[in-house]
């Protein structure tokens, strides 16, 4: 919404407005936009005009989809995902990436997959098994051993840990 409404204060005519994603109608001038940048500042967002950023941006949008939002789990691995999703070569985004991130592709989705392990563990609603399938992870094991190297914890200590913490929340 804050895009759309900055985009019509400056009388720009868009075609779409996506979350992370803008297609204008015209080029805007160098004026149109700084003023279009200075405008997303103040609500904390930030326009990005180079493509390579662009990229990382988009890479980290179709992960975060993947991970978070996937109702099944990947057909293809995550290389070979990327690179169709995105029409780029997957050495070159990994590489890209890396420079530009300072971590590698698979270490980003690992972290964002941990992430989505501690959701699926707080609410309870799957078991480690269906978790580690939901989440394509070979095994409950190979689940538990990265949760462990990311977290210092293993999953049932995690999830043995949250529950305390909200029972101490509830009765003080």
């Amino acid at each position: 919404m804050i895009v759309k409404q900055q985009l019509k204060k400056l009388s720009v005519n868009y075609i779409c407005v996506e979350l992370g994603e803008v297609e204008i109608a015209e080029d805007l001038s160098a004026a149109q936009q700084k003023e279009f940048k200075t405008a997303l500042l103040k609500f904390g967002l930030e326009l990005l005009d180079d493509k390579k950023s662009i990229l990382i941006e988009k890479i980290k949008k179709v992960i975060v989809e993947l991970v978070h939002y996937a109702e099944e789990p990947a057909k293809v691995n995550f290389s070979d995902h990327l690179s169709s999703k995105l029409n780029h070569d997957y050495t070159y985004m990994a590489n890209l990436f890396s420079e530009v991130v300072g971590i590698n592709i698979e270490h980003y989705i690992i972290l964002h997959k941990i992430e989505r392990v501690k959701e699926l563990l707080v609410y309870d609603e799957l078991s480690l098994t269906e978790i580690s399938y939901k989440l394509h992870y070979s095994s409950v094991a190979h689940l538990s051993n990265q949760f462990k190297k990311i977290t210092g914890l293993t999953p049932s200590h995690f999830k043995k840990f949250k529950e305390n913490r909200q029972k101490g929340l509830v009765n003080p």
